[in-house]
């Protein structure tokens, strides 16, 4: 039931981001252009998922199993650091360059959409170098 459910979870997310326009690249890119053609249609979009996962979080943080009785894990850190500063800065030039996040970037990958494939390849080289740089003893990186 888990795999099902996971599977129609994903299709309905897939299926919002193509009907959205979120998976197209183009149309992200023209959101972000607040100096030039600004589309501001994702506006919407982005009001309505927030919205959604406020919601979401709301009710799972009063639960400590899911509605398919699997353990809770809710993020617990509160803090605002170097690392989550630096991350963030790197998935904002990435979404600005290319116009993907990881979701919609599958998505478009799925289309066979090729930006969406040197998309993907340079994300996992990047999660690949980060268990890389993670797994690096503490003393050698000092």
């Amino acid at each position: 039931m888990t795999l099902l459910s996971a599977f129609l979870a994903g299709l309905v997310f897939g299926l919002g981001l193509i009907v959205s326009g979120m998976a197209n690249p183009a149309k992200v890119l023209g959101f972000l252009d607040l100096a030039g053609a600004w589309d501001p249609s994702l506006v919407l979009v982005m009001a309505g998922a927030i919205s959604v996962g406020i919601g979401a979080f709301a009710v799972a943080g009063r639960r400590s199993v899911s509605w398919l009785s699997e353990d809770m894990h809710l993020p617990t850190a509160r803090q605002i650091d170097r690392r989550l500063v630096g991350g963030s800065l790197v998935f904002g030039l990435g979404w600005g360059v290319a116009g993907f996040c990881p979701g919609p970037a599958l998505v478009a990958l799925g289309m066979g959409e090729f930006k969406a494939v040197v998309f993907v390849v340079a994300m996992l080289a990047g999660m690949g170098l980060f268990e890389v740089l993670e797994r690096w003893p503490a003393r050698e990186r000092s």
